[in-house]
């Protein structure tokens, strides 16, 4: 008796913070949850949600009408959701911690029917310039977690090793013994979905800007990274610690190898993803959401290293959060890339509600909900 009045409160106290001002909608009883198709998951958002200089949500926000605030202080940040078309956007907040518990509170969010939606995580990232240019776009397969390790120090290194910073439960990176992947060192995403992802936005010809030419020109060791924007496959590392240079590019390389035992390939470097992962996983067991339709989608706003000629020191200091070279052009495609994903979905619901993209087997039954 006690745990059912303690839900009935948490749900009625939850309903409470729907903000409906700006519709005039009212609010979803408690019996009769918001079913949602596309989740659109963004990290930051710089100021206000609209009408000021735009961060990951702002474009989202703007340009799908997500109208409807509902209060959210069990999170970063409050929802938003555009009722006619079920598309949700959240900011989860920068950092794996933020992530994690943002996705987890909205996953358990009474409110909100998330057992057939489709996550669609569009944020900014560092890229590898031997992968891509600044303003590309890039759907990954793998996420790979770049905390979980064993650290010495580089000074103290033994000689014939290139980094101090090696996988748990190993004697360094060249060990190619026990891997414990049950602390979410890695995961890999629903590899028909991403396929179908990447097929539909592969040769999208992408805006380009003299800013990213100035920036991109300087890398003339790197061949792709002077390439206009384009989109491309590869693979996301998700750190808490903001890295930069050509050694820890080294690492990061070598790090996504050896936790996809060579089938991936690191080209992007956020801090978000392998939290997002996580939380969904829990809660697909929870049969609250269903992982396998998470796509991650990363924009260059930056490279991983300096160009010829600069130190990682020096070349860090200048790109900061607010002034990366390739910031507007970043956030711009990874909504107009992302937007034909979430177009689609929308476009031809009746279909991809109960059969995910790519998937050749018999529609599963639908998941209950305890």
């Amino acid at each position: 008796m006690f745990r059912v009045i303690a839900v009935t409160l948490l749900t009625l106290g939850l309903l409470a913070g729907c903000d409906t001002s700006q519709q005039g909608s009212s609010p979803t009883p408690a019996d009769s949850p918001i079913p949602i198709k596309v989740v659109v998951v963004t990290m930051f958002e710089t100021g206000e949600d609209s009408g000021d200089d735009a961060g990951e949500f702002q474009r989202w926000n703007e340009r799908r009408e997500l109208d409807t605030v509902f209060k959210a202080p069990h999170m970063h940040h409050d929802i938003r959701v555009n009722l006619k078309t079920g598309v949700m956007g959240i900011v989860t907040g920068m950092g794996t911690a933020h992530s994690a518990s943002s996705i987890m509170a909205v996953g358990l969010d009474p409110r909100f029917d998330l057992r057939n939606a489709y996550w669609l995580v569009a944020g900014i990232s560092g890229f590898d310039p031997e992968d891509a240019s600044l303003g590309s776009v890039a759907w990954a397969d793998y996420l790979v977690d770049g905390d979980l390790a064993h650290e010495i120090d580089t000074r103290e290194i033994p000689d014939d090793w290139e980094h101090g910073y090696f996988p748990l439960f190993s004697q360094g990176m060249d060990d190619k013994g026990r891997k414990d992947y049950s602390l979410g060192e890695v995961f890999q995403l629903n590899p028909a979905l991403v396929d179908w992802a990447f097929d539909m936005t592969k040769d999208m010809e992408l805006p380009d800007h003299p800013t990213l030419a100035a920036t991109r020109d300087l890398y003339v060791e790197h061949e792709v990274a002077q390439r206009t924007p384009f989109v491309l496959r590869g693979d996301q590392l998700a750190a808490m610690t903001f890295w930069h240079g050509s050694l820890m590019n080294d690492w990061a390389n070598d790090w996504v190898d050896y936790w996809t035992n060579g089938t991936g390939e690191f080209v992007s470097s956020a801090m978000e993803d392998t939290g997002t992962y996580q939380s969904l996983e829990y809660l697909d067991r929870a049969g609250k959401v269903n992982k396998d339709r998470l796509l991650v989608l990363r924009t260059a706003s930056n490279y991983t290293m300096p160009p010829p000629g600069e130190t990682a020191a020096d070349y860090l200091r200048e790109e900061q959060h607010d002034s990366y070279a390739g910031l507007d052009a970043a956030l711009e495609n990874a909504y107009l890339v992302g937007s034909v994903i979430v177009d689609e979905l929308l476009n031809n619901w009746d279909t991809y509600r109960d059969v995910t993209p790519g998937s050749e087997a018999v529609p599963p039954e639908p998941k209950t909900q305890d």
